[in-house]
Formats: C-alpha cells, sequence, structure tokens
C-alpha cells in the first residue's frame, strides 16, 4: 500500500473515532499557525475531545505508521507544535481543575488556560510555579511539555521542579497515571524493557563522574535543551523517573493528558521598580550585582530597542521618551508576607541601588495597579517588538542562559552578533536567571539575509556552548535548536538523548524532527514568508503587524466553531502568497470558503483587542469584508431603509405568528423544525423568543429636567417572554417609570419609527451616512442642540450612536440609570444577580455600570466569566446561530448559583435565555422592581 492509500485509509478510521477531523486547506492551513517562525501545514487535523479520542487516533497512528504531533495552544516559540504530517490539537476538551484539601496541590487537564488556574488558586493565596509571558493563553499541556518558566519562578519553582505527577498515554495505547500507586505497579509489570533501557541509562550516569557533573552544572541554570536527562540523576523510583523526563519531552514521547502541581504561596505584598541605566554594560553589571540580594524575586531587562517600540503605548511612564539612544531598563520586583516586611525590602533597596549607576531617578511603587502596567508591557514586548518590524519580515526569537557570572559577556555576546550578520535586533530577558532573548526580524525572501540568520544562530550555538551556557532556556528545543543538542551536550549525553527517543518511540512517528533530528538543517527550513494582506483599509494596516502570537484567542467567540482572530489574519496572509505565486484557482477557493469561516461567524465584537498587545482589532477584516459581499443587495438595503417602519412593523407581526406557532408546537419543537429549516438559510428560532411589543411611544411628564429616549429597533420589536420572571412590560414602559420614580421628562422623537441607529445598514456605508445625518439632525434638535441627554436603550446601538455623534451627549440607558440611582428610593433585595457585560461597552470602558447597578440591587453578584462575547452579535444568533451556541456552552454551569441574570440589550438576552435555565432580563426591570 502507497503513502496516499494509507493516509486515506487512516483519515478513514479516524472520521469514525473522533467527532472534530478537518481536511479542508483552509482549516489545516490555519491550525497549523502557531507563534513560532515556521510554516507547516498539516495534511489532518484533529480537535480531540478527550482521552478516548486520543486513544483511538494513537491506535491508527501505530497501524499505519503515520506520523502525528500534539498542540496545545499554539504559543510555542521553536516548533515543536508545528506538523506537516497530522496535527492532533487538545484544546478545545480537557478542561477539568481539581485541588486537593488544603490547595498544595492542583490538578489539570491538559487544556487548561494557565491563568484560569491561578484564578482557581487564588483564594487560598496559591499559585502555579510556572509564569511564562503567555499565561493567559498558554495551556497547561504546552506548559509541562516545554518546563516552560517565565519571570518570577526561576529554576526552582518551574515545572520540572514544582511537578507532583501526571497521567500520560503512550504510544503503545497504554496509559501511565503516575499519581497512582496501582497504575504505577501494572506499568511496571508490563513495560520492563522500557524501564530497564531508563535504569540501564541511569547506572551508566552514575559511574561517569565527568557526566554527573555535566548534568548537575547544566541544570543549575535555565535550560530546556534536549531531555529533562536531570531526572535520570536526581530520581531512583520509576514512577519520579517517567514524571520529570516528559517534563519538557514536547510531545515526542507521549501525550500527556493531565498534570498536577504542587503549588507556591502568592505572597500578598509585591513592591516593584522601574531601573534606567544608559548602556547595556551598565545594566548587566547591575544585573550580576542585584542577583545576589536575596529581596530580588525577578529582574527583567529592556534594551533601548525595546523601550523604543513600547514608548508610545498607553500606560507607558512619562520617563521612557526621555530615554537616549543605548538606554536600558531593568524591572524589578520584591515580595513579602507583609507590609513591613516589604517597607524593609524596599528601603535596603533604595540603599543598594546608591552604588548603581542609573541614569534617572529609580521609580518605585507598591500600586499595584501601576507596577501591573509595567508588567503589561513587559508580557506583551515580543508582540509589540515584533509589530514594529518592516513589512514582510518574519519573527526570529531565541532565548539562551549563562551562569550570572557570565551574564555581562552574554550580553555582549549577542550584541556583537547583532552587529557582525546586520541585524538590528532587540534584547530582554529574565535577567535574574541569566537568562536572555533576543529578537531579529530578517526578511527571508531575501538570500543574504537568510544565509546571515542560518550562520548566527550557528556561531551562537557555538559560543554559548564554550560559556556551559543553555542555548535554549525555556522555550523549548522544538525545530530550532534540535540540531545543536548535541554540540551543547556533547557525545555521550546525546547518546542519552536518542535513547530516551527510542524507548518510548522507536518508530518516531511521535512529533518527528523535535528535539532529536537527523536533518542538522530543519532549524531554516519552512520558516514564515509573513507576506502582507491585500487591500486593506488604511486605518487596518495594524493588522499586518500581527506575528500570529495568540494572545486574541481567549477572547474570541467562535474560536471552537471556525476560525480565531490570529486565524483569520494568517488564512488571508496566505491568500497573498498564492497570488504572489499566480495560484488565483487556490487562492480564490480560500477567500470563497473564507466567507463563512472568516466573515460571516465573526462577531465584530472586537474582543480580541483587548488581549493584543499591538491593539489589532481584527474584526475590521469582516467588517470590511462584509461591504464588499453585501453590495449587490444595496437596491434592497435602500427600499429598507425608505421603508423602514413598515419593516419593523412587519418583523413585529412575525414576532407574533412565531409566538403563536410556540403556542402551539412548543418552544423546544419550533426550534427544532426552525433548525431543520436554517440548513435552507432560514432564520432560525431560538426556544426563548420574546413577545411582539405593542407599547405606543409618547412623550410623557412634564418635568424640568428631560432626556430624550431613543428606543431601539429592537426593543420596539420585542418584549421579554419569560415565565419566572413575571414583568412582561415593555422596556419603554419600565424606564418611564424609573424616570417619573425620578422626576425626570421622556421626549421621544417624533419620527423614531423611521428612525435607526446605523447598525441595520452597517454594510451599506452611503445608506449609513445618509442615515446618519437624517438622525444626527433630528436628535440635535430635539436635545436642544446637545443640551439634553440622549438615552439609548441597546447597548450596541449606543455605541454606534457614541462613536458616531460625539458632539451630543449620549448615554448607555444603564450609564443613565446609575447616574440617576440617588433620586429613587431603593432597597436591596434577595435575589442572586449575575451580570451580563456586553461586548461594545467593554470596548467603550463603560461595561462597569450595570455592575455598579446590580450592586446597588444586591450582596450578592457575580459577573460571567465563561465568554467574553456571547456571539448572539446583532442578528447572527438568527442566521449564524451556531456561534452563539459554542461562545455560550458553558453558561448552564455558570448559572446555577444565581437566581436572576441582568444585560443591556434584549437581542443577547434572547440567546442568553434559550442556553441556560436562568432568566436574563434589562437591569433596568430589576431597578424599578426594587425602588419607589
Amino acid at each position: 500500500m502507497n503513502f496516499d492509500s494509507k493516509f486515506s485509509a487512516f483519515v478513514k478510521e479516524v472520521k469514525s473515532a473522533c467527532k472534530e477531523v478537518f481536511e479542508s486547506y483552509l482549516l489545516r492551513y490555519a491550525f497549523g499557525v502557531d507563534a513560532s517562525c515556521y510554516n507547516y501545514t498539516p495534511k489532518l487535523v484533529i480537535n480531540a475531545l478527550n482521552e478516548e479520542e486520543v486513544l483511538s487516533v494513537l491506535a491508527l497512528v501505530r497501524k499505519y505508521g503515520i506520523a502525528i504531533t500534539f498542540r496545545a495552544a499554539g504559543t510555542s516559540l521553536s516548533g515543536q507544535a508545528s506538523s506537516n504530517s497530522v496535527l492532533l490539537i487538545a484544546n478545545k476538551g480537557f478542561k477539568g481543575i481539581k485541588l486537593n484539601e488544603d490547595a498544595s496541590i492542583i490538578e489539570c487537564e491538559c487544556g487548561v488556560i494557565a491563568s484560569e488556574a491561578n484564578e482557581v488558586l487564588k483564594p487560598f493565596g496559591k499559585k502555579i510555579g510556572p509564569d511564562p509571558a503567555t499565561i493567559a493563553t498558554a495551556l497547561m499541556g504546552g506548559i509541562l511539555n516545554n518546563n516552560s518558566s517565565g519571570m518570577c519562578c526561576g529554576v526552582s519553582q518551574n515545572s520540572y521542579h514544582t511537578i507532583h505527577s501526571l497521567r500520560v498515554v503512550l504510544l503503545d495505547g497504554s496509559i501511565l497515571d503516575t499519581g497512582d500507586a496501582l497504575s504505577c505497579e501494572n506499568f511496571c509489570k508490563t513495560h520492563k524493557n522500557l524501564i530497564k533501557t531508563l535504569f540501564s541509562l541511569r547506572e551508566g550516569i552514575l559511574k561517569d563522574e565527568d557526566l554527573k557533573k555535566l548534568i548537575k552544572n547544566k541544570f543549575k541554570i535555565k535550560n530546556t535543551t534536549g531531555y529533562s536527562i536531570n531526572a535520570l540523576l536526581d530520581f531512583s523510583e520509576t514512577r519520579d523517573i517517567i514524571n520529570h523526563l516528559f517534563v519538557g519531552s514536547e510531545g515526542t514521547l507521549g501525550f500527556v493528558s493531565k498534570v498536577r502541581l504542587k503549588t507556591i504561596k502568592d505572597s500578598a505584598f509585591k513592591g516593584c521598580a522601574l531601573l534606567f541605566f544608559k548602556n547595556l554594560e551598565q545594566t548587566s553589571r547591575a544585573v550580576v550585582s542585584l542577583a545576589r540580594l536575596p529581596l530580588v524575586n525577578a529582574l527583567e531587562m529592556m534594551d533601548y530597542a525595546c523601550l523604543s517600540a513600547v514608548k508610545d503605548y498607553e500606560g507607558v511612564p512619562n520617563i521612557l521618551k526621555e530615554c537616549k539612544e543605548g538606554y536600558t531598563c531593568l524591572l524589578l520586583q520584591s515580595i513579602a508576607d507583609s507590609a513591613k516586611e516589604l517597607d524593609k525590602n524596599l528601603t535596603e533597596l533604595k540603599e543598594h541601588l546608591k552604588d548603581l549607576k542609573l541614569a534617572f531617578e529609580p521609580l518605585i511603587s507598591t500600586e499595584q495597579n501601576e507596577f501591573d502596567s509595567w508588567w503589561k508591557i513587559r508580557k506583551g514586548l515580543l508582540p509589540i517588538v515584533a509589530g514594529a518590524r518592516k513589512k514582510q519580515t518574519t519573527v526570529i526569537t531565541e532565548d539562551l542562559c549563562f551562569k550570572i557570572e557570565d551574564f555581562c559577556e552574554g550580553a555582549e555576546l549577542i550584541k556583537t552578533l547583532f552587529e557582525k550578520y546586520g541585524f538590528e535586533g532587540v534584547i530582554f530577558g529574565h535577567a535574574l536567571s541569566g537568562n536572555l532573548h533576543f529578537i531579529i526580524t530578517p526578511n527571508l525572501n531575501d538570500q543574504v539575509q537568510y544565509e546571515n540568520f542560518s550562520a548566527l544562530v550557528c556561531e551562537m550555538s557555538e559560543k554559548v556552548s564554550l560559556m556551559q551556557g543553555s542555548i535554549k532556556a525555556e522555550h523549548g528545543t522544538g525545530r530550532m535548536v534540535a540540531p545543536f543538542v548535541e554540540l551543547e551536550w556533547g557525545s555521550k549525553a546525546y547518546e542519552i538523548n536518542k535513547a530516551i527517543k527510542t524507548a518510548f518511540d522507536p518508530l518516531r512517528l511521535l512529533n518527528p524532527d523535535v528535539i532529536i533530528s537527523d536533518d542538522k538543517e530543519i532549524y531554516k527550513k519552512n520558516l514564515k514568508a509573513m507576506n502582507a494582506i491585500e487591500n486593506l483599509p488604511l486605518e487596518s494596516e495594524l493588522i499586518n503587524r500581527c506575528m500570529e502570537c495568540g494572545f486574541c484567542e481567549k477572547n474570541c467567540p467562535s474560536k471552537d466553531i471556525t476560525l480565531t482572530p490570529r486565524q483569520r489574519i494568517a488564512v488571508l496572509r496566505e491568500v497573498s502568497r498564492l497570488n504572489a505565486l499566480n495560484d488565483f484557482s487556490k487562492a480564490n477557493q480560500l477567500l470563497k470558503e473564507y466567507e463563512y469561516y472568516g466573515v460571516q461567524t465573526c462577531a465584530a465584537c472586537s474582543r480580541c483587542l483587548d488581549l493584543c498587545p499591538l491593539n489589532i482589532d481584527t474584526a475590521k477584516i469582516a467588517l470590511t469584508l462584509r461591504k464588499s459581499l453585501n453590495a449587490k443587495f444595496l437596491p434592497l438595503a435602500q427600499k429598507a431603509y425608505e421603508n423602514f417602519d413598515r419593516l419593523l412593523s412587519f418583523a413585529k407581526f412575525g414576532v407574533s405568528l412565531t409566538n403563536g406557532a410556540s403556542r402551539i408546537f412548543g418552544e423546544k419543537r419550533l426550534s427544532k423544525i426552525s433548525s431543520f429549516g436554517h440548513k435552507f438559510h432560514l432564520p432560525y428560532i431560538p426556544e426563548k423568543m420574546p413577545l411582539a411589543n405593542s407599547y405606543i411611544l409618547e412623550s410623557k411628564f412634564e418635568f424640568d429636567e428631560k432626556i430624550v429616549y431613543f428606543s431601539a429597533c429592537s426593543n420596539r420589536i420585542f418584549k421579554p417572554n419569560l415565565k419566572s420572571f413575571q414583568d412582561q412590560r415593555s422596556l419603554q414602559e419600565v424606564v418611564e417609570s424609573l424616570c417619573l420614580k425620578a422626576q425626570i421628562s421622556v421626549l421621544y422623537p417624533s419620527n423614531l419609527s423611521k428612525m435607526c441607529c446605523g447598525k441595520f445598514f452597517e454594510n451599506f456605508p452611503s445608506i449609513k451616512d445618509k442615515n446618519s445625518e437624517y438622525l444626527k439632525a433630528e436628535l440635535f434638535e430635539l436635545s436642544l442642540k446637545g443640551k439634553l441627554r440622549i438615552v439609548v436603550d441597546h447597548s450596541s446601538c449606543f455605541y454606534e450612536m457614541f462613536k458616531n455623534f460625539k458632539d451630543l451627549q449620549v448615554l448607555d440607558l444603564s450609564e443613565f440609570l446609575f447616574s440617576i440611582a440617588s433620586k429613587l428610593k431603593l432597597r436591596k433585595g434577595d435575589k442572586r444577580i449575575l451580570v451580563h457585560k456586553l461586548c461594545l461597552l467593554k470596548k467603550l470602558d463603560k461595561a462597569h455600570f450595570i455592575e455598579d447597578l446590580a450592586r446597588l440591587c444586591s450582596d450578592e453578584v457575580g459577573v460571567i466569566r465563561s465568554f467574553e462575547c456571547c456571539g448572539f452579535a446583532g442578528d447572527k444568533g438568527f442566521f449564524t446561530p451556531e456561534l452563539n451556541q459554542s461562545a455560550t456552552r458553558n453558561l448552564k454551569f455558570e448559572t446555577k448559583d444565581y437566581d436572576l441574570g441582568v444585560s443591556s440589550s434584549c437581542t443577547c438576552e434572547i440567546g442568553l435565555n434559550s442556553y441556560c435555565e436562568l432568566d436574563f432580563v434589562h437591569i433596568a426591570y430589576l431597578l424599578d422592581a426594587l425602588s419607589t
């Protein structure tokens, strides 16, 4: 059987064993993208949801001899998560977290985001040891498999030194849980040859004094070059040896489905300092000096190129703008168990700083908001610096480690290599550990720069090895350093590495060419070209700076059904690359598929913006493409605009019909019937549809204080239809009631039935501009030329009007209600309230008002954590319901401990009410019920 036949048979069986298998070129390319400088497209992508699926896949891998790579979040930087064969992703499932009784051990399945593990530990005053810059995105499986450390954990608190036990699926189909005595006992019986090999390797090390010394010395500093062969020296029990061998094994020995880490104390009191020096040499000497102080638990270095790249970002201290060419910075942290102890530490630090040659007075702070902004810059430094690169250049990042006494020489080595090979590089890193990172951004299409990159890596590896440093400190060996493992370790230690790989994976089917590779040029193959995306609007050019780090993915509502923000960018880059090669057929096919995967299922919520260090708003891609895709519907949109009042009347009639059908068939059955119709492009009907709103809007009251009330078209169409929440008044009636209590007159625009905020026409710029001009003129007059506040009762519509009518006082209803709360006689109720914050309010930093109101109404208030955007996105809950369903899939678990949900969007409420047992209503209803 030839390879193609074998692979076809493999795919067929995989599809019967796993729920989510992707074959299309678009999805294979998109999922093949990671944060590294490599560009591999897998032949097949499997999104494994549980351990059973992994077992089935590995059985087929053995049967057909097909290579496989495991991936977590794809934040890896060294090519260890790339594949041109089969890529198995463990991101969507594997989300379980457990603590033991005193929270001294945390058990995480491999798909748990590391920051979420810390959230669970926070009430106990504890955290996990590893703290990589990607902690808000990286998964526990990836952190363990890379032996990740980070900014504060050094060596003593990394994955290797804090692991308690793990659960691993081996290539032969066996499962070992090193935290289970019976599992270990059975494994020792069934895998005698493997264990014999490991102990034979251990015995060889114990007999070789030079090798013992080498291993001990090399793991005193950060080192992820090769396997954790120190496990063979540090431990004598099978369980412990295997436990620690899998740390940093990068998926080359087996699939780690679960990890248990010993937790560490999270000191409550922290103080930080920003220290500036005039050159790299002075900074390096300061590092050696400060590293000797016990009070310093973190010390981060940033050179002038770093400071220059971040100086204009929001929240950055103004002093960065005063830094001259060559200036370098240290970010220092000290921790303590009491304010008194911290004060003592900082006093001692100030004394020590008197002996250092500082360029400015040190910035020292114990205010968390202030020093958190400093750390945010450091954590986002890689994508920020990468974003400043020239077009079509590739981001190459390396990390090295030196003994602290060699730190100055190591920093000078990197600087010298930059000069020799003509790169304007950036140097930063975890200086307290002697760990330095650097970034270069070569244009790999330029043969000279390509050869210079290759030569730099070779010379760097040779010289770092001679200094007894680590060519890879914490980013993992991957493909980047696989050819140089023997160079760093020598032939005897390298043979041990190879023997470990062979013992667990004799056929080299698990993540081939990672850590162990026979291809000495693998590090410079399949490098990203980073083509620029074509035809972006001018204000969206920032999108081309994306380095595909994946920081954005956590917030995206479509991440589990189609594409994430970085994948949308990556696919469009591939379209540009194919066009440049004149492969227009393949490029056009990608674009055609992209309409669904990148445009229709983008909620345009901009929540990716919140996590992106470069402030890239990927929603602009979908918004731009929607305009061109909808251009053919312009005549229809024009008719809708001219007959907007009739359109709304028709919509109300449709809601009434739906309500009637629901009474006949039942909510669930009607929704199921509509689900079938949706396959033929008919709207989907969610289970909890609201009632039709027939309330007549007329200006009321005659108080001195007045507001203009712009009621959104959706609130003119809908009113609540909730069984447990008895108030079925329209939202307008509720707002009028609150205004009456606060003695405020309500003025409705006389032509409100014909008015739209503009969002309905956002895909038709000419109509939207005409609508905006008319609406602004009407509101300008009614608000007495901007003197009266204009209150909008749907947060999405408020966002639209707020950004377009800057010279008018436009308020979201939640903000307005908070402003008048003091005029109401308000009592607290006994309901436990869960708050839904609309994504676009978060973008404007106005989402806190609804939570503030909820806290006026109850002592027990929570905020939805299971998603950042519900994915209903205006009408997408009707036309792309899978987006809303996916985004809210964990809401039913989160709502169990609450009595009522509050929101500020009637459309989002439809989705929220349909996918959980809790009732969600506008916050105004709760406020009115509890006030007189």
